[in-house]
C-alpha cells in the first residue's frame, strides 16, 4: 500500500491536544509537508526564513518558556550548517527541541548541498541528542509519540511524498522490528533501505539462504538486547543496508556492537561509500550505491561466493518511496 501526505495529516490531528507544540520552519513550509498546520495553528507556526543557526537558537529559547519547537526543514539544513548552534543551544543545555530533517541522505536531487550523507554520524556523537529514523507510513504516524516522549533533544530523519506501509504497530524507542528469521545471513536495515531489503531477502530465501531481518528506526540509543540476539543468528553474515555514508551510520553501529558482544562472523556494510554523491533521481542514486533489492542480492550473494538467481520481478530501480514532483523543491 503506498500513501502520501502522511506527515501532513498526521501532525495537525496529534498536536491538536498539545498546546505546548510550536512549529518552525526553515522557509520550506510546503516542502515538509508543514502548510496543513500553519493553517490549522496560526498562532503556533513560526517561519524563521533561511537562517537555520538563528533558528537554533531561537528555538532553544522557546524551549526554555515551556515550549516544544519542532523544526521543520531538509536535514542537510538541520545538521550540517547550524552543528554549532545545535550542540550549544539545544544538545548541551539538553532541551526538548525536535528536528524534523527531510531528504535524507541520496533522497533529494539537489547534489552535495542538498544531501545529508553524515547527519547520523554528527547527531549520534552529540551528548543528550537521541537520533530517530523512519521507514515507512506507521513509522511516520508514530515517530512524533516517539519524540515527544524523550526529555531532551531529538533528531528525526523524515520522509515525505509517496511511502510504502510496511508495517501495522507503531515504533517503539530504542526497539527493533523484528521482520523474519533466519540461520545464515542476518540483515539490518534503516529507511527507505528496508522496503528494498525486504524484496532482497525473499530473493535470497528462494535460493535457499536463510536471513534475520531487522527493521532499526532508533540509532541512538542503540542498546536493545533483540540487537545482540539477531547478531548471535548469524552463522556465515552481519550485513547493514543504510541511506547514509557507510561510517558512522547503521553500520558503524552494528560494527560496534559485534565488538562488544565478540561476534565471530564478517559484517558486509552497503551504503554510500566514502564519497560525495552528485545530483539525480533517489531510484538512480540508490541503484548506483546499492541500495535498490538487486543490488542487495548481488552485493550479498557475491560475499557469500553463491549464485542466487534475481527474480524476474525485481528491476533495477524500482523503489516505491518517491518524493515526486516536490522532489524539484529540493533544487
Amino acid at each position: 500500500m503506498i500513501e502520501t501526505q502522511v506527515h501532513s495529516r498526521n501532525i495537525v490531528a496529534w498536536a491538536a491536544d498539545k498546546p505546548e507544540v510550536v512549529v518552525l520552519s526553515g522557509d520550506l513550509t510546503g516542502s515538509t509537508e508543514i502548510a496543513a498546520f500553519k493553517a490549522a495553528y496560526p498562532d503556533r507556526f513560526f517561519s524563521l526564513g533561511m537562517a537555520e543557526q538563528n533558528m537554533l537558537s531561537w528555538a532553544g529559547g522557546m524551549a526554555r518558556e515551556g515550549f516544544v519547537p519542532y523544526l521543520h526543514t531538509f536535514s542537510v539544513f538541520l545538521v550540517r550548517r547550524p552543528y554549532d548552534q545545535v550542540a550549544m543551544s539545544v544538545a548541551y543545555p539538553n532541551l526538548p527541541v525536535k528536528l524534523v530533517g527531510f531528504l535524507p541522505g541520496i533522497m533529494t536531487p539537489g547534489g552535495v548541498s542538498h544531501q545529508a550523507i553524515e547527519d547520523i554520524s554528527l547527531m549520534r556523537g552529540l551528548p543528550n541528542m537521541t537520533v530517530l529514523e523512519v521507514g515507512d507510513a506507521a513509522d511516520v504516524e508514530s515517530v512524533l509519540d516517539v519524540a515527544h516522549g524523550v526529555n531532551g533533544p531529538v533528531y528525526i530523519r523524515m520522509l515525505r511524498g509517496a511511502l510504502p506501509r510496511l508495517f501495522d504497530s507503531p515504533m517503539e524507542l530504542d526497539r527493533i522490528r523484528h521482520l523474519a528469521d533466519g540461520e545464515e545471513v542476518t540483515l539490518f536495515s534503516s529507511g527507505i533501505c528496508t522496503e528494498e531489503a525486504i524484496r532482497a531477502r525473499q530473493a535470497l530465501e528462494a535460493a535457499g539462504v536463510t536471513v534475520t531481518h531487522r527493521h532499526v528506526s532508533t540509532h541512538k540509543p542503540f542498546t536493545d538486547p533483540a540487537i545482540a540476539d539477531a547478531i548471535r543468528a548469524a552463522k556465515t553474515l552481519v550485513v547493514t543496508v543504510e541511506n547514509h555514508n557507510i561510517i558512522g551510520g547503521l553500520g558503524t553501529e552494528v560494527a560496534e556492537r559485534m565488538a562488544e558482544i565478540g561476534a565471530g562472523v564478517p559484517l558486509l556494510r552497503i551504503g554510500i561509500p566514502d564519497t560525495f554523491a552528485h545530483g539525480a533521481s533517489a531510484a538512480y542514486l540508490m541503484d548506483k550505491y546499492d541500495l535498490t533489492a538487486r543490488r542487495i542480492v548481488e552485493r550479498i550473494a557475491a560475499t557469500l561466493g553463491l549464485e542466487v538467481p534475481i527474480p524476474s520481478d525485481i528491476g533495477n530501480t524500482d523503489v516505491t518511496i518517491d518524493v515526486g514532483a516536490e522532489q524539484l523543491e529540493a533544487l
